[in-house]
């Protein structure tokens, strides 16, 4: 019975997929023994999964149905520990936790007249005497809500019991088979030099993020992070809400907004380092180096400065899987972001590595498979109680299988995030002469992913609006964004040229790139500048820690134009759903030309990316016969085109072959080559410009 535990149930349908992973058999039947192995000794232990990751329930302090209070700590190396607060006027050792097994602690604090002996907001710490005899003021590793005031440098630990918690109204969204995320954070939110809340965003943002068409929002730095300019990265408080945007129901009623507009809203979890903080993080939280992260070497970040987590010790698999639980059954959050999956993946962290792709890069002892087999625990326990719920790894190796079941062997997540796209755009941009972009590169980059596991597309993410970093509109239009960006100045080849390929470029990564698409908030209308948080080397600004939406709704300003774009291109995939689609068919991608040509979910998509040529009569490829007009024009005036074509046009189709399709439409090229396909179209085509047609003989 064990021998035959160590195969996963559905391994013979993974290397049939793939049969590169056939020498890695062993790899996978031990990674699936361990996580087999922790399964069945949870279920002996501690009553099931279930069970197990309900200790957010126990943990830390909780109310009691007859007032009273349970506090419950893991703190191995401590000698002695207590709880101390407002309660009992901040006295050390009058409430004593008692010692249990495996390095546990329990207190119980009878209620006072049928009332709580602990009121809702009053500070708390629990009181650690390490083996040295110091006494050290800690915050539970629980602690739902963490406050500091703003004389102090600390972090606070306030007890959030109120008399009537939020109750959510409306039910989570449906699984959904198309996702368009809008990757937001809360503190930024708002064009005012400040942090903005959580009721901001629920009546300002979510609006907007409905209107734009995305129907997933995801949520970075919601757990609690002493430090703002960390971005959220640099964790202190596992289980609270951060308190900068307001309180835990603040952010319960935003999550219940967004689910009432039908968004899904995903949580970017950092479970893949801690932040260094002692006073008021998880750091020597009982007063050694070991508690909760490997002690020595091992359990430093070296590049972020930062904690890392034994995924081997029981307690910390505990309080990890109960967090995550915690974020979707108290939060109602849909899902989660891991961030940081690769450093996790391996002993290296990923630090002075490249990944070519060799599969032997993947499996051996550089690979941590204890945090791996932490993850597909994570995975199979989401999937089990909340089937509903979607994760993604932020992977920039591209582990084999990581987004397959663990059943199969794979780590279990629904998505990975396609991070070789931006930094191919980034190169190109950077790089090359717009007579010089490589059609096919352009392609591979967007189409090469591994076989049935899913791909989130982005041109862009937060990563390059950080300072230091431009995103794409930035390095496409730099300083003449400050001047010209008024549609009372004239149109400048600079200005021009960008808004035509930011667009372009945004609908190819859209259209091509994947089976999810991603875009951080403000970048969908160019947002000028970079973004950076409020720090010592920048005098504590705010200026550039703010998202100007306010651009958008000038109408004097050309942002406008990639606004509407960005909507439009949103609302064409909620009508057709072309990446809940199989990939495209490729018909073209022409070097002198510099037009790709593709078809996905019963569209025709045409990119034209010369500089100056445009095509009259260009022919293209097609599957199916029929009667093709326009429906999304990147050369529109409503989108800051030129407006060369008609869009009362009608494109009939040939039953000529060209480029391996049995149909083709022209365009205006007679240059473009011939090939087998039985149907073409005959298209015109200005420069610079992305059309996506549809059959109109086909209803949808």
């Amino acid at each position: 019975m064990a021998a035959a535990s160590t195969e996963p149930p559905r391994l013979k349908q993974l290397l049939e997929r793939d049969p590169y992973l056939e020498p890695f058999r062993t790899d996978f039947q031990r990674r699936y023994s361990l996580f087999y192995n922790h399964l069945k000794n949870i279920e002996e232990s501690e009553g099931g999964l279930d069970k197990f990751t309900k200790s957010y329930k126990s943990f830390g302090v909780n109310q009691l149905a007859d007032g009273g209070i349970y506090c419950k700590e893991w703190a191995p190396g401590a000698e002695a520990v207590f709880l101390a607060g407002d309660f009992n006027g901040w006295n050390p050792s009058s409430h004593p936790y008692k010692k249990l097994e495996y390095g546990k602690w329990e207190l119980f604090i009878p209620p006072e007249d049928g009332q709580s002996p602990v009121p809702h907001g009053s500070k708390l710490k629990v009181v650690i005497r390490a083996q040295n005899g110091a006494l050290l003021y800690r915050i539970s590793p629980w602690a739902r809500y963490v406050v500091r005031d703003e004389d102090k440098v600390n972090y606070d630990w306030v007890h959030w019991n109120p008399p009537q918690s939020y109750i959510h109204k409306n039910p989570s969204p449906k699984r959904l088979k198309s996702l368009r995320i809008y990757e937001s954070h809360v503190g930024i939110a708002s064009p005012e030099g400040k942090v903005a809340s959580y009721k901001n965003f629920t009546y300002n943002v979510l609006p907007r993020i409905k209107d734009l068409g995305y129907n997933c929002v995801q949520l970075m730095a919601i757990m609690e992070h002493a430090y703002y300019a960390s971005f959220g990265y640099q964790v202190t408080s596992f289980f609270a809400a951060s308190s900068r945007y307001g309180t835990p129901d603040d952010l319960k009623e935003m999550i219940d907004v967004a689910h009432s507009m039908g968004i899904t809203v995903l949580l970017d979890v950092v479970h893949s380092h801690a932040s260094k903080n002692s006073e008021d993080g998880l750091n020597q939280f009982d007063g050694t180096d070991s508690c909760f992260f490997h002690s020595g070497y091992r359990g430093n970040h070296q590049l972020w400065d930062s904690r890392l987590f034994d995924y081997a010790n029981w307690e910390v698999l505990r309080f990890l899987l109960s967090n995550l639980r915690m974020w979707i059954e108290d939060y109602r959050f849909d899902g989660f972001r891991f961030d940081g999956v690769t450093s996790m993946l391996y002993h290296h962290h990923g630090i002075g590595t490249g990944f070519s792709g060799d599969y032997n890069e993947y499996f051996g002892l550089h690979v941590d498979e204890d945090a791996l087999c932490y993850l597909m625990l994570a995975n199979h326990m989401i999937n089990t109680l909340h089937p509903e719920c979607i994760t993604i790894a932020e992977d920039v190796s591209g582990m084999p299988a990581l987004c397959r079941p663990v059943a199969e062997g794979g780590g279990g997540f629904d998505y990975r995030l396609a991070m070789a796209i931006p930094d191919k755009w980034i190169q190109i941009i950077k790089e090359l002469k717009d007579e010089d972009w490589n059609m096919g590169n352009i392609v591979h980059t967007l189409t090469n992913r591994r076989y049935e596991e899913k791909y989130i597309a982005y041109a862009e993410s937060h990563d390059q609006a950080l300072v230091g970093d431009k995103t794409l509109a930035f390095r496409l239009m730099d300083a003449e964004m400050y001047t010209n960006m008024s549609v009372l100045m004239p149109l400048t080849p600079v200005i021009d040229r960008g808004i035509q390929l930011h667009k372009m470029i945004r609908l190819i990564t859209h259209a091509l790139g994947g089976e999810s698409y991603l875009n951080f908030m403000g970048n969908e209308f160019g947002h000028p500048e970079w973004l950076d948080f409020p720090r010592i080397g920048n005098n504590e600004s705010y200026h550039y820690a703010r998202r100007q939406f306010n651009l958008t709704e000038d109408d004097l300003l050309r942002y406008k134009f990639l606004n509407a774009f960005d909507r439009d291109m949103n609302k064409l995939e909620e009508r057709f759903g072309w990446l809940a689609s199989p990939q495209a068919y490729v018909s073209e991608k022409h070097e002198s030309n510099k037009v790709i040509a593709f078809e996905r979910a019963g569209l025709i998509f045409i990119f034209n990316f010369h500089p100056y040529q445009s095509y009259v009569d260009y022919r293209v490829g097609i599957e199916t016969p029929g009667k093709y007009k326009i429906l999304l024009d990147s050369d529109a005036g409503e989108y800051g085109g030129h407006q060369r074509l008609d869009h009362r046009t009608e494109y009939f189709s040939e039953h000529y072959p060209h480029n391996y399709r049995p149909n083709s439409i022209m365009s205006s090229s007679s240059q473009a080559p011939r090939g087998c396909l039985l149907h073409q179209i005959k298209v015109y085509i200005p420069s610079r410009v992305a059309l996506v047609l549809h059959n109109m003989d086909i209803p949808k």
